[in-house]
């Protein structure tokens, strides 16, 4: 199996980490009862860490679909080569310290990070571009 495509397999489950961290914020702070029921009433203001949480995870899952694609197309069409599995890692590391760095509410590093995952999706994508 390509490099890639474990890659992406990890990049799922990141998915998840940043979906349940977001969920067990809300539910401490909002309670079981809120999780558990249909979520229809008005609520307060997230805490500062519940809304980082969410935040994180809205920004990655707007840039986790164009990763996706990327690894896939690159897999598929066996362009991948070392340039693009090293890019594939950094994304996935840039991606594990995004989360914690943006719930600290890290201002500039967090940026940097995120600018390194974003460049790493270009590196990816390049090959089945030109």
């Amino acid at each position: 199996m390509p490099v890639e495509l474990k890659i992406l397999a990890w990049g799922c489950v990141l998915a998840f980490v940043h979906i349940f961290a977001a969920a067990a914020a809300k539910t401490r702070q909002y309670g079981r009862r809120w999780n558990m029921g249909a979520r229809d009433e008005k609520l307060p203001e997230p805490k500062p860490l519940v809304g980082r949480l969410m935040r994180a995870q809205a920004n990655f899952f707007e840039t986790f679909p164009i990763m996706a694609a990327a690894l896939l197309m690159v897999a598929v069409s066996g362009r991948g080569s070392a340039a693009t599995q090293a890019a594939a890692f950094v994304w996935l590391g840039a991606r594990i310290l995004y989360l914690p760095l943006y719930a600290a509410g890290v201002p500039v590093v967090r940026t940097l990070v995120f600018a390194l995952s974003v460049a790493a999706i270009v590196v990816v994508l390049w090959p089945v571009l030109f």
